[in-house]
């Protein structure tokens, strides 16, 4: 399994961004993905999953309404959509196949600043 970040870097409040998790070594389509995210001094924290292109999504309650979380199943790409960010925001977010994150990526660091 190959879980590669990327899209992170400086935002500034009420800013967006949008990140992308390629995804690699496993059956992409029909597998559950999920975004966590690691605020400095903090645990792990979930933030979402989805488990079909344009099906439903779920978030933490942290990030509802804020975030969405998208893929492309032909392109194995997992997709977070950072609207109206907040300090609270700032973190390194990780893409994960399994609901505690154990597996994951490198990571992707959020920087939120005016």
């Amino acid at each position: 399994v190959q879980l590669v970040e990327s899209g992170g870097g400086l935002v500034q409040p009420g800013g967006s961004l949008r990140l992308s998790c390629a995804a690699s070594g496993f059956t992409f389509r029909g597998s559950w993905m999920y975004w966590f995210r690691r605020a400095p001094g903090k645990e792990l924290e979930y933030v979402g999953r989805i488990l079909h292109p344009g099906g439903t999504a779920y978030y933490s309650d942290s990030v509802n309404g804020r975030f969405t979380i998208s893929r492309d199943n032909a392109k194995s790409m997992l997709y977070l959509q950072m609207h109206n960010v907040t300090s609270d925001d700032a973190a390194v977010y990780y893409c994960s196949i399994d609901r505690v994150g154990r597996t994951r990526g490198q990571g992707t660091q959020v920087t939120v600043s005016s």
